[in-house]
């Protein structure tokens, strides 16, 4: 399909769903849409509330959040947004990218500087007893990431960005040993731990043959110990060492593959999602939760 063929199909669309969605949102008597209805706390509620709960459109004292309803229309033109790059890269989709990248940025830039620079640097200096013996180790604990910080900016200057790789030597070095630590007693460790089963089972009270149990041990140890045989190279893969280490091969991709299905059913639970924001919390097509009362109600 040409560029032109292609407008000439999605011109039409936009228009009548602009159309549509005119008539939903402001045609009194209409069914109406991404309308956030709120009515006020009682008394013994949390601060977190903020004086408002979420309401439904036919409780009294219900009344319009024009903030909230603002956060819905701006949510979905932005999730619109995304979703036309499936036609082709457009202005509107780098613009939604650009806010989704740079409001990522600013708020862990802010999570950073509250949860981190703030309680771990700025008031334990503000606490600190300078000029005594014992404030001596908590000093250096304190100054001593504030100097690697301050090495790690020298990277925005003109000269002297080597200085940089030493702080982020440093960093690298210890998330790469505290991540060594952490995989040798989840993965490695557990893995030693959950194969060493029975490959005989008894029922629960010892009387009886648990088949299937037996036959899930005995799978999982000859794929470890299949794909062990496939890793080690000092034996060239012929005969039946060969026929050892293909059936690890078949292990691997068996695994391969439904990590792969699990990471794709985790982005079709995300895209799920965001249809039903756009349907329910949007449009108004839908309303799994009844958070709003029957048409002519």
């Amino acid at each position: 399909m040409t560029t032109a063929t292609s407008s000439r199909v999605w011109w039409p669309i936009c228009v009548l769903s602009a159309a549509f969605l005119l008539w939903r949102a402001a045609v009194p008597g209409g069914p109406g849409m991404a309308r956030v209805y709120v009515k006020p706390a009682p008394a013994e509620a949390d601060a977190s509330s903020a004086g408002w709960l979420a309401a439904r459109p036919d409780e009294s004292g219900a009344v319009v959040s024009p903030a909230r309803t603002a956060g819905v229309w701006v949510a979905a033109l932005l999730t619109l947004a995304i979703f036309s790059f499936l036609y082709k890269d457009n202005p509107a989709y780098r613009f939604a990218e650009a806010v989704m990248v740079g409001v990522s940025a600013a708020y862990f830039m802010v999570a950073g500087f509250w949860d981190g620079l703030v309680p771990k640097l700025f008031i334990p200096l503000s606490q600190m007893e300078w000029g005594t013996v014992g404030e001596v180790g908590r000093s250096l604990l304190t100054l001593t990431p504030l100097v690697l910080g301050m090495m790690l900016l020298w990277r925005l200057l003109p000269r002297g960005g080597w200085i940089a790789r030493w702080p982020l030597a440093f960093i690298v070095g210890t998330y790469a040993g505290i991540r060594l630590l952490s995989f040798l007693e989840a993965d490695f460790v557990s893995q030693i731990r959950n194969t060493i089963v029975p490959l005989v089972v008894r029922d629960t009270d010892g009387l009886g043959f648990d088949l299937w149990a037996s036959v899930r041990n005995g799978l999982m140890l000859g794929g470890v110990l299949s794909c062990l045989a496939y890793f080690f190279f000092s034996m060239d893969h012929r005969g039946w060492y060969g026929r050892v280490a293909r059936v690890g091969v078949w292990y691997l991709m068996i695994t391969f593959g439904a990590s792969f299905a699990f990471t794709v059913m985790g982005r079709i639970a995300l895209l799920a999602s965001r249809l039903e924001f756009l349907f329910d919390d949007w449009l108004w097509l839908i309303d799994p939760l009844g958070k709003r009362p029957p048409p002519g109600l």
